[in-house]
């Protein structure tokens, strides 16, 4: 098995590499981009702005947000997620706007035992409506090193991306009933919290709290390519940047493929159990 895996990452390291290069060259920074939220001191920002930090121990965990909202944009952050045993825990990174009827398009990392990988959950929410929840395992150790995570977001779809990989794709299908996040302007959050009553093997695994505290960290964050939105206007104009037409092309599709043969373990357009009445509209639009 092994094997198999390093001949399938032959052919996209070196797009993979290039990825990570071109964001190293423009990191925003955590003093101006963001601010902490919650967490009474357990969140940093360090090294002049160009890193942030949130800690979590038996007492608390801890938070940031974007200083901006968004309507649209490419958004990229590279995150260091908690080594060793980081059972219960979990870091989110995600999109959000307020209200009942909110959007939302979610990263969740779910720590898990010392050696075991860690679960990445991904769900994305329209006028309050989510259960639209994928899972994957990734193709090395998110704790060893940043890795960069990536949201496209623009009127046709939403693409969720690891390293330049794109893992997911939810499509606008508006026409078949389906609600889309197009209206609402969405801040970023993050937080990392204790969800042991859920978050490893549904929560058979308890946070080990003699580890605290549990620490994540960020970097590099670019919303470059991003429509900020302040007093009811978007800082983009229609159409002036390829991202917000932007699809996936061959080469796109065949690596969306592959990680969703390798490394899905959880699909909820397949999970009839869940669904005795039908799967949902765009499972089977997809």
């Amino acid at each position: 098995m092994a094997s198999k895996i390093v001949v399938l990452l032959v052919p996209y390291l070196s797009l993979v590499m290039s990825s990570c290069m071109v964001l190293l060259c423009w990191g925003g920074n955590f003093n101006q981009d963001f601010q902490i939220t919650w967490g009474d001191g357990r969140a940093k920002i360090l090294n002049n702005g160009n890193l942030l930090t949130l800690s979590l121990d038996k007492a608390s965990g801890s938070g940031f947000q974007s200083m901006n909202e968004y309507l649209f944009g490419k958004i990229d952050m590279q995150l260091k997620l908690v080594p060793g045993n980081s059972a219960g825990t979990v870091t989110a990174y995600y999109l959000s706007s307020k209200g009942a009827t909110w959007d939302e398009i979610d990263f969740e990392f779910l720590g898990n035992l010392s050696g075991d990988p860690y679960i990445l959950h991904t769900n994305v929410f329209s006028q309050g409506k989510g259960n639209r929840e994928q899972q994957f395992y990734l193709w090395f150790d998110p704790t060893a090193d940043f890795h960069t995570y990536s949201i496209l977001w623009n009127p046709q779809r939403i693409v969720f991306s690891v390293d330049g990989t794109p893992i997911r794709e939810f499509k606008n299908l508006e026409s078949a009933g389906v609600p889309f996040p197009k209206n609402q302007p969405m801040r970023i959050y993050s937080s990392l919290w204790n969800a042991d009553d859920w978050a490893t093997r549904g929560g058979l695994v308890k946070t080990d709290w003699s580890k605290a505290p549990f620490t994540a960290s960020y970097r590099n964050f670019n919303a470059e390519n991003a429509c900020v939105w302040k007093g009811g206007k978007s800082s983009c104009n229609s159409g002036n940047a390829g991202w917000q037409s932007q699809e996936l092309d061959s080469t796109g599709m065949q690596r969306l493929r592959w990680v969703q043969k390798n490394y899905m373990i959880y699909n909820y357009c397949t999970d009839k159990k869940r669904f005795p009445q039908g799967l949902p509209i765009e499972c089977t639009r997809a």
